[in-house]
């Protein structure tokens, strides 16, 4: 298989499961799971504080619900409900399912410090105690998004192969987008990420995401 040296993302017009390696996708992710879990049990009582203080923000400045909730597509393409802080002005003509964009008026202000630094994806954790979610994998997408992309696609549907992450190789290298192209393009590298994925593979995004926060411009 080909890919981009300099990007590490595949050729989508050349790719295909045959290249993806069983053994990976089987073997490797069951000690993933066990290192989400350890991690989640490590970070558990710092960013329980952090949920608090925010969730405490949100309630004081936007009202219930301090959640939201999201039907994403997972592993098998089982659909699950992705959980998060609310950071948006409630919608009622169904806009918050839009990608968010620089300067988007449904966020808050508040929401406007605490997405930067991913605070609004603590609640997450609790997506990767159910098995829902992993800490790395390809990013979940909302249903109908999902559809549309796999009916235009449907090599997209392969991201489906491993559970998905609260981040990952397609985040620390591509922004959020909304249309095909850019779906093309971040599935380039999640099917990188899945064609590759191992324990070095995964340091470097927790790296490259951490990196990422500290310069709190990895989200919108």
């Amino acid at each position: 298989m080909k890919f981009c040296t300099r990007t590490r993302s595949v050729d989508l017009d050349k790719f295909d499961i045959n290249q993806i390696s069983t053994s990976r996708i089987v073997g490797y992710p069951r000690v993933k799971r066990a290192v989400d879990l350890f991690l989640v049990a490590v970070s558990f009582p710092l960013a329980l504080l952090i949920l608090a203080i925010a969730a405490l923000g949100i309630r004081l400045t936007m009202g219930s619900p301090v959640l939201y909730f999201q039907p994403r597509v997972g592993l098998g393409g089982r659909v699950f409900q992705m959980v998060k802080l609310r950071t948006m002005w409630p919608d009622v003509d169904g806009a918050e399912y839009r990608v968010t964009t620089p300067d988007d008026p449904r966020v808050t202000p508040l929401g406007r410090i605490l997405r930067p630094f991913r605070i609004d994806e603590i609640p997450q954790l609790w997506n990767v105690v159910r098995g829902d979610m992993s800490l790395i994998g390809p990013r979940p997408e909302w249903t109908e998004q999902a559809e549309e992309f796999e009916r235009q696609e449907p090599k997209y549907a392969l991201r489906n192969l491993v559970r998905p992450g609260i981040t990952g190789w397609a985040q620390v290298h591509a922004g959020p987008t909304s249309d095909l192209p850019g779906a093309r393009v971040k599935l380039a590298y999640d099917l990188f990420y899945i064609k590759h994925m191992s324990f070095a593979l995964d340091l470097e995004i927790l790296w490259r995401t951490g990196w990422t926060l500290l310069a709190s411009g990895g989200a919108r």
